[in-house]
């Protein structure tokens, strides 16, 4: 045991080349976790702990509130003279974590969900915003080692449905406000995000508050109609739907958990 790291357990994802000098490595049997963080130029940076599992899942615990014990990170700021920014960071991921708890939710994202939620202004380039510090700089996840079982399982497909290129099939999505009655778009790159979308939509009394990873309120503008036909599909930007971009279930978007006749029948089928 050094500095509080165990360094048998986990000792099988990556050599210590690809570890060495990584601020807020731990290792535990089945996953490394380090320091994250991704920027926005209004609100900072936001500040988390990504793990890293062998079966390729990452995920990160947004860690940016005052009750962090990440006082470094708050060194970082005031030297970079950005710490208006940072306490409007603190004082939003700290509502956030709030409004978590009192859903009973864990306040666990993906990268991408951890982009958008730290108000990065270019988001779904997560690879790229995401950083880690590495001997003292920030440094994009990828180009760090920390991508690799994501990449692998990514690869070989892990028995997700894929479009053409290897690309997730699921188009971004919309569900409209039962307050403000605006639409708002889900996008559905990941198991979480489509969990968060299946549930919105079977919610009655979804509103945009609901809306944990995102800075989104009714008094929020609606995206405008010119940009809403742009739904990810792989073969054709404005794609009203095809094969490409529309899955009618798959293991991503269908859950175990799930009581809805929809899920039940896709597992139902699955294991027959």
């Amino acid at each position: 045991m050094e500095n509080g790291i165990d360094k048998e357990s986990g000792s099988m994802l990556f050599c210590e080349e690809e570890l060495i000098e990584v601020s807020g490595l731990k290792k535990g049997g089945d996953f490394v976790e380090v320091t994250c963080g991704c920027t926005s130029h209004k609100y900072g940076d936001a500040v988390g702990k990504l793990r890293v599992f062998s079966n390729g899942d990452l995920e990160i615990t947004c860690e940016c509130t005052p009750g962090c014990n990440e006082v470094n990170w708050f060194s970082l700021v005031v030297q970079q003279e950005d710490v208006h920014a940072y306490f409007r960071a603190l004082l939003w991921c700290l509502l956030q974590k709030m409004l978590a708890l009192s859903l009973h939710r864990p306040h666990k994202l993906t990268p991408a969900a951890f982009e958008k939620h730290s108000g990065r202004e270019t988001a779904r380039k997560w690879k790229n915003n995401v950083w880690l510090i590495v001997k003292g700089e920030k440094v994009p996840l990828s180009k760090t080692a920390f991508l690799k079982y994501y990449n692998q399982a990514s690869k070989n497909g892990n028995g997700i449905h894929k479009a053409h290129g290897g690309r997730v099939c699921h188009r971004d999505e919309f569900v409209r406000c039962s307050r403000c009655k605006k639409e708002r778009r889900f996008r559905l790159q990941t198991k979480e995000e489509c969990r968060i979308h299946h549930d919105a939509l079977a919610d009655v009394n979804w509103k945009c508050s609901d809306i944990l990873y995102d800075r989104i309120t009714c008094d929020d503008d609606e995206e405008r109609a010119s940009r809403r036909v742009y739904r990810g599909c792989s073969r054709s930007p404005t794609c009203k739907g095809c094969t490409s971009c529309v899955c009618f279930g798959c293991e991503i978007c269908r859950f175990t958990d799930c009581s809805c006749q929809t899920c039940i029948d896709f597992i139902r089928n699955a294991k027959a």
